[in-house]
């Protein structure tokens, strides 16, 4: 399976350029400050926001940055509007089913920015639950493939299964383990139990089918994609597009 979310814009954070970078830190930094609110300050007992703070740390954000998020969260620091988490549906061209999940400041932008990006795109947005049935929430954790080359993948799948994934899928550059979204937590600490660090774990809105378009109608939802990538209240987007 391969698809398109936030493992793509992950990898590319951790490249990015000074005249993005602003952008980034401003959306993992939204991220950290909402998982704390919702679940506190203390990365050990708020499995959230540990993620949240892995990936500002993989992309490099200064530990300033990501203190200040986790007290604007705890409400130690008032600064801003305050963030909510928005959910927009809708499709793509060709007829990809699209989640835009938005960390916004600013609703009533938001819900404009995201309809002028997928109009411009030939896309479109639609109404709540017009695409959402098309997808699953489940726990998906990646591991690089570097990270298990010398171990017996049989024997790995197995004591995968045991710790609670439903199901493994072997990608280009990562084993991909999919989890019940409740068993995300344990089976991301069961991995590191047995050696492994995760490159990523989140649960992810996944299709329950994909679909294959031609070659110029997937480039225009690469470009969608792209478009999304860098609008700053965009923190994720899942297509079904394969």
């Amino acid at each position: 399976m391969s698809g398109h979310s936030k493992w793509a814009t992950t990898k590319r954070q951790k490249a990015v350029t000074d005249s993005k970078r602003a952008n980034v830190f401003t959306k993992l930094g939204r991220a950290i400050t909402v998982a704390a609110r919702e679940k506190g300050g203390n990365p050990d007992s708020n499995f959230t926001l540990r993620l949240a703070i892995d990936r500002a740390r993989a992309a490099n954000m200064p530990k300033e940055n990501i203190e200040r998020a986790v007290k604007r969260g705890t409400g130690e620091i008032k600064e801003g509007a305050e963030i909510e988490e928005l959910i927009y549906e809708g499709f793509g061209p060709g007829g990809t089913a699209i989640i835009i999940k938005c960390l916004s400041d600013n609703k009533n932008r938001t819900a404009s920015d995201i309809k002028h990006v997928l109009n411009a795109h030939g896309g479109q947005l639609a109404g709540k639950n017009a695409v959402a049935w098309q997808f699953e929430l489940k726990g998906v954790i990646r591991i690089a493939n570097e990270k298990i080359v010398d171990k017996n993948l049989d024997e790995l799948e197995l004591q995968l299964i045991d710790l609670g994934a439903q199901e493994m899928a072997k990608e280009e550059d990562s084993l991909v383990v999919y989890t019940k979204m409740e068993d995300l937590q344990k089976v991301s600490k069961g991995i590191e139990g047995l050696g492994f660090s995760a490159d990523y774990a989140e649960i992810e809105y996944v299709p329950k089918e994909w679909i294959s378009l031609d070659e110029e109608k997937t480039k225009k939802n690469e470009a969608l994609f792209e478009a999304l990538d860098e609008m700053e209240d965009v923190d994720n987007y899942y297509s079904n597009l394969k």
